[in-house]
């Protein structure tokens, strides 16, 4: 069955079939509820509503080029869940924590160490820092830096101010 698959990705490169994830979606408790945070606090275009089915979904960044979907289901169906956003690097290292402190939203960053600021994944090179929605989906705002992607080696996950250091040996 998956025969002809194989031998198709074999002809072509998955690089030039992928071009991006395009949607996801998630199960929410309070459909309002989550309508309101995510179009009142980080300004999502909601651009459909369906009542019948209890669902939401919102152009995330320009129209038509990704899409986020909410699901109204009982808290017991939550599964929760973790997706990133894009963002550009200089407002996370900058503005991002008086956002989230501004939305009294619960944050941290990736080593959960009580530091108030972003983290770098050196490895990729990228900045970030994770936040909660309403239901406790593990959400994140990520922005990429310059630099090459490092191999399976590189571990370490550091402060910009550190990664700065790094980048300059």
């Amino acid at each position: 069955m998956y025969k002809n698959r194989v031998r198709y990705l074999r002809k072509t490169r998955t690089i030039d079939m992928i071009k991006g994830l395009y949607e996801t979606h998630l199960y929410v408790e309070n459909l309002e509820n989550s309508i309101q945070f995510y179009t009142n606090v980080l300004g999502l275009k909601q651009c459909r509503f369906g009542a019948e089915r209890r669902t939401a979904f919102f152009w995330i960044g320009k129209d038509k080029k990704a899409m986020l979907g909410l699901w109204e289901k009982p808290k017991k169906e939550i599964d929760l869940r973790h997706f990133a956003f894009e963002c550009d690097p200089e407002w996370i290292i900058n503005e991002s924590i008086d956002f989230l402190k501004s939305n009294n939203l619960n944050f941290w960053n990736f080593l959960q160490d009580d530091n108030e600021k972003p983290m770098v994944f050196c490895w990729m090179p990228a900045v970030s820092i994770y936040f909660s929605d309403p239901d406790g989906h593990y959400l994140e705002f990520i922005g990429i830096l310059p630099g090459e992607t490092k191999g399976n080696d590189e571990k370490r996950v550091v402060t910009y101010e550190q990664w700065l250091e790094l980048k300059e040996k």
